[in-house]
C-alpha cells in the first residue's frame, strides 16, 4: 500500500491507464497537485491534496505535476514532477518522497524534479494535437500552461508545432470517480464505521449545559483516534433552533434541556469522506412533538433508501419523499389547504428546503453529472458502485408563526451513506443509531 492511501499502487496505475484510453491520440494531459495555503503569517492550513490529482496518483505532496502522454502511435507514458529531496528542508518540514521513490512506490514511468519541469515538459507538449487540463478554478496553473504554449509558439518559425486544442478533461476524471472500485468501497465502509462511532460518542457525551463546541471536540477525538485524522468537512453541531440553519458551523452556544441537537459530521480516511447526520434530544428523551417530526423524517428516509437500485434516479426518490412528507405535514396540520394541490406543488419544500442527497467519495459533495433536466430534476440512472447520501429533513424555525407553537424550533435531518449494488443497495452507515428506541437507550445507558 502507498502510505496514507490504503490503496495499492496498482489501483492508481489502472486509473491512469483507463484515463489515457479516453484521451485523444497524440495528446498530453497535465494535472496539477494542490498547494499549501497560508492561514496566517508563516503558518499553513492542513494540506489537502487536489482530489483529481490524488485520484490518479495517490501522491500527497504539494506543487507536483502529473503528465500523461498518449503519442500518435498510441503508446502511453506517465511522468511525475515533484519536489526534490532536500536534507535541510526535510529537517524543518518533514520527509519528501523524491524522484527515485516516486517511480518505485507510485509506479509512474518517470519522475523529475520540479526544477526540471520546463526543460522536460516543453518537448512533451510540442508536437501534440491537444493539451488536456482540469479547468477548475486553478487560474495560476492554467496561466502556467498558457505560458508553456506561448514558449512553443515562439519557436514556430524553426519548425515547432503548437497544440491546436486546449481541452478540459475534468469530465473524464469525474465520471471515473463516480464509479467506486471494491477497494474504494472498503475504505468508505471503514470511514462510515469510524464516523458512526463518533456520532455514538457525541450522543453519550451530550448533556444540557455543555457547549456545542465541546460535543464537536468529542467527534474530532473519535475520528482521529481511529485513523481519520481530519474531518471531511466543518462539523455542524446545532442545538435547538440552530438546526434550522442548514450550514451552521459556529458551534458556540450552550445546549438546552428539552432541545434537539442536530449533528452533521463525518471523518475523512485516506482521502474518502463520510457524511452522516443524526438528530437527538439533549436530555436523552424525545418530546411528543419532537418524536412525531423525527419519525416522519426517518420513515421518509427509509422509503428512499429502500427504493435505491440500478436505474433508479434522484428525481424519483425525491418524488417519493416529497409526497410522503407533504402528506405527513398535512396530517399534522402544519401544511394547510387542498391535499391534491399541496402534493402537486410539493408543499413540503417549505420545510424540506434542500436536496435529498448527493454523490459521495473523495469529496463530500462529490463530482459526477446528475443529468439534470430543465426542471432541475436529477435524472441520471443509478449504477452499481455509485455512492450517495440520503438526507431528508424538516426545519420549522422558531419565528414561523404559521404553525402551532408546539412545532416551532424543531429541526431534524437524518443522513446515511448508501452504495448502489447490482441488485439494490448497501447502507454503509451501520453503527450510528437512528431509531428513537436506539437513541434513547444509548443515551439512557450513559447518563
Amino acid at each position: 500500500m502507498i502510505k496514507n492511501t490504503l490503496l495499492p499502487a496498482a489501483e492508481f496505475c489502472q486509473r491512469r491507464s483507463d484515463f489515457i484510453q479516453q484521451m485523444p491520440v497524440n495528446s498530453i494531459a497535465i494535472i496539477s497537485a494542490g498547494k499549501e495555503v497560508t492561514r496566517s503569517n508563516d503558518t499553513e492550513y492542513p494540506f489537502c491534496q487536489s482530489k483529481n490529482f490524488y485520484f490518479l496518483t495517490g501522491f500527497n505532496e504539494p506543487d507536483a505535476i502529473l503528465a500523461l502522454v498518449k503519442n500518435a502511435n498510441g503508446q502511453a507514458q506517465s511522468i511525475l514532477f515533484s519536489r526534490e529531496k532536500d536534507a535541510l528542508q526535510e529537517i524543518w518540514h518533514g520527509r519528501r518522497v523524491g524522484q527515485i521513490a516516486a517511480v518505485t512506490d507510485y509506479q509512474v514511468d518517470l519522475c523529475f524534479s520540479l526544477l526540471e519541469v520546463d526543460e522536460q515538459l516543453l518537448p512533451l507538449i510540442e508536437g501534440k494535437d491537444a493539451v488536456l487540463i482540469c479547468q477548475q478554478g486553478e487560474p495560476a496553473f492554467e496561466q502556467q500552461v498558457m505560458s508553456w504554449l506561448a514558449d512553443i509558439r515562439k519557436a514556430v518559425r524553426t519548425g515547432a508545432k503548437v497544440p491546436k486544442s486546449l481541452l478540459d478533461c475534468s469530465d473524464i476524471i469525474h465520471e471515473m470517480r463516480l464509479h467506486k472500485s471494491s477497494a474504494e468501497l472498503n475504505i468508505m465502509r471503514q470511514v462510515n464505521v469510524i464516523s458512526g462511532a463518533a456520532h455514538q460518542r457525541a450522543m453519550q457525551k451530550t448533556i444540557a449545559g455543555k457547549f456545542e463546541y465541546q460535543i464537536e471536540a468529542e467527534l474530532l477525538h473519535e475520528f482521529a483516534r481511529n485513523g481519520a485524522r481530519h474531518p471531511a468537512y466543518s462539523s455542524i453541531v446545532a442545538g435547538g433552533d440552530n438546526a434550522n440553519i442548514l450550514h451552521y458551523t459556529d458551534n458556540d452556544e450552550a445546549l438546552n434541556d428539552g432541545d434537539l441537537l442536530l449533528i452533521d459530521a463525518g471523518g475523512e480516511l485516506a482521502g474518502y469522506a463520510a457524511d452522516i447526520t443524526r438528530t437527538f434530544p439533549v436530555n436523552g428523551k424525545f418530546s411528543h412533538e419532537q418524536a412525531i417530526i423525527y419519525q416522519l423524517v426517518l420513515d421518509s428516509q427509509n422509503l428512499a433508501i429502500a427504493a435505491i437500485k440500478p436505474e433508479q434516479t434522484f428525481a424519483e426518490l425525491n418524488r417519493i419523499v416529497c409526497n410522503f412528507l407533504t402528506q405527513g405535514l398535512y396530517d399534522l396540520g402544519i401544511l394547510k389547504g387542498d391535499l391534491e394541490v399541496l402534493l402537486a406543488q410539493r408543499a413540503c419544500k417549505k420545510y424540506f428546503i434542500h436536496g435529498l442527497g448527493h454523490w459521495l467519495g473523495l469529496d463530500v459533495h462529490d463530482v459526477g453529472d446528475y443529468h439534470a433536466n430543465a426542471q432541475r430534476e436529477q435524472c441520471r440512472p443509478f449504477a452499481a458502485n455509485m455512492v450517495m447520501t440520503i438526507e431528508p429533513g424538516i426545519y420549522i424555525p422558531l419565528n414561523d408563526k404559521s404553525v402551532d407553537e408546539k412545532w416551532r424550533g424543531i429541526g431534524v435531518r437524518i443522513e446515511d451513506n448508501v452504495a448502489v449494488t447490482e441488485t439494490g443497495y448497501e447502507n454503509l452507515t451501520v453503527n450510528a443509531p437512528k431509531t428513537i428506541v436506539e437513541i434513547e437507550q444509548l443515551m439512557a445507558n450513559t447518563k
